[in-house]
């Protein structure tokens, strides 16, 4: 039987990357022109709250349809649209919001961040703590918990994913904890002693919110409210996990340049609006301080510099799923990218 390593950041694998010098390492970065670059982190309020106001517009727009048409045959379009935009669209506006990117003003990045938090299943507080993590070491085995295709890749469970089982299960049994007024022991390894208290209050808000509409659907003898307030986060998500393992699946672990672990993929402006230009993944790797709206210009600074990008969603998928498969046996292999020779890149890093 093939077996793999372990992903978790509290077990054997945490030690051996700290040995070899993989937690918080320095990390590769393509040269960018200081003042190229100034301009490219200047943050505005204008084009978040545009795409803030379209995308919550269409939300609300999609739910009034559930509502006038629910439990007819019109109901099921509408609620792919209504879910697609509350379980997967809200990802990249939580992401960005999460690092404060999105708008300049810290309190609107707050507000939109702590609802998509709810719209994902996310404890905002731990899961704040976590993606900061997911930035210091990234693909680090035993230290990011934000690894989405462990190997040997189990093809079932990815399959499982794409209506949130996994994730779901996992932060249920998280909340749990909060809710008799504990964190978990992994994310003691990763959020300070000082956040505990806030995690466990999001976290007893959170579930508190789930109970909430269950008891709505209970009294009005009714499955809408669970259909528009928790259940998108389920049979909406599909989306979100095809966007996300177009990120890192089957690529490198252990390496400190994101050249090597992280892929960018052009797509058409459909889903560059819906995943807030995410699709620059290397890009955004390298410079989380810049915001997603200036990400194409940063690809434009940098091309030079970097693999060549995947030609939307297709083109990346026709390499992904033959990795998968294979890594589904074999989970020593990956697809090691070149990366262009006229930069000083580290190499691997050996056991």
């Amino acid at each position: 039987m093939t077996t793999g390593r372990d992903y978790s950041i509290i077990g054997p694998e945490r030690e051996r990357a700290i040995a070899r010098g993989l937690a918080s390492a320095e990390w590769y970065r393509t040269p960018v022109p200081r003042a190229t670059m100034r301009e490219l982190v200047t943050r505005t309020n204008g084009r978040a709250a545009r795409d803030t106001l379209l995308w919550l517009g269409l939300l609300v727009a999609s739910g009034v349809v559930v509502h006038l048409t629910w439990w007819t045959w019109w109901t099921v379009p509408a609620l792919i649209v209504y879910g697609t935009l509350y379980g997967s669209a809200s990802d990249s506006r939580w992401h960005e919001c999460g690092h404060g990117t999105a708008f300049r003003a810290q309190w609107a990045n707050s507000v939109v961040y702590y609802v998509a938090s709810f719209m994902d299943y996310r404890e905002p507080v731990s899961w704040r703590w976590s993606h900061a993590r997911h930035h210091d070491d990234t693909i680090v085995v035993g230290r990011d918990l934000e690894i989405a295709v462990p190997r040997p890749t189990s093809l079932w469970a990815l399959g499982a994913e794409l209506f949130g089982l996994r994730s779901w299960w996992a932060e249920t049994k998280k909340l749990a904890a909060n809710v008799v007024g504990r964190v978990t022991a992994t994310e003691r390894d990763y959020v300070p002693d000082s956040e505990h208290r806030k995690a466990i209050r999001w976290g007893r808000l959170w579930a508190a919110g789930w109970v909430a509409a269950i008891v709505a659907s209970v009294v009005l003898r009714s499955l809408e409210p669970l259909a528009l307030f928790c259940l998108p986060t389920l049979y909406g998500r599909w989306l979100l996990v095809v966007y996300g393992y177009t990120q890192h699946a089957g690529l490198a672990e252990d390496v400190l340049d994101h050249r090597r672990n992280t892929r960018t993929v052009l797509m058409n402006p459909v889903n560059r609006f819906l995943y807030s230009n995410m699709g620059y993944h290397i890009e955004h790797h390298m410079f989380p301080n810049v915001p997603y709206h200036a990400l194409p210009k940063l690809h434009a600074a940098v091309a030079y510099d970097m693999p060549a990008p995947y030609r939307g969603l297709r083109a990346a998928y026709r390499e992904i799923l033959p990795l998968l498969a294979r890594q589904a046996k074999d989970p020593n292999y990956f697809l090691d990218r070149p990366v262009p020779s006229g930069a000083a890149a580290p190499g691997p890093v050996t056991p």
